[in-house]
């Protein structure tokens, strides 16, 4: 699926997968060695991440359920754990980068485009 900041006209992701069991969720992109620019992952449902056994650093858009910005994490390392953000409903992990080259900020939406 594709990820657009529709309040800037933007892409954040040409190629999103989706992580939407608690399996798919837990594992999200743990032991992937590299993210190309333009993918990423959509977890839903979640409010928190973590970078255990992460090899490559990420950047993380939190969502609430109108898929409204909430939280943003710029460059986040392995080993890490974000905060809880209560308001968010769904994560996207994208390649460090992705935030500032999208220009994405809080309170943007965000709109998905499925493939037929």
């Amino acid at each position: 699926m594709k990820i657009v900041n529709t309040s800037k006209n933007t892409i954040l992701a040409e190629n999103c997968s989706t992580a939407n069991t608690f399996f798919t969720r837990f594992k999200g992109l743990m032991g992937v060695n590299r993210l190309p620019a333009g993918s990423g992952l959509h977890i839903a449902p979640c409010n928190s991440i973590h970078m255990f056994f992460m090899k490559i650093p990420l950047d993380i858009v939190f969502l609430d359920k109108d898929n409204t910005v909430v939280h943003l994490i710029e460059d986040i390392k392995p080993w890490k754990v974000s905060k809880i953000v209560h308001k968010a409903h769904s994560v996207l992990e994208l390649p460090t980068g992705t935030i500032k080259a999208s220009g994405t900020r809080m309170e943007d939406k965000i709109g998905f485009e499925y493939s037929v």
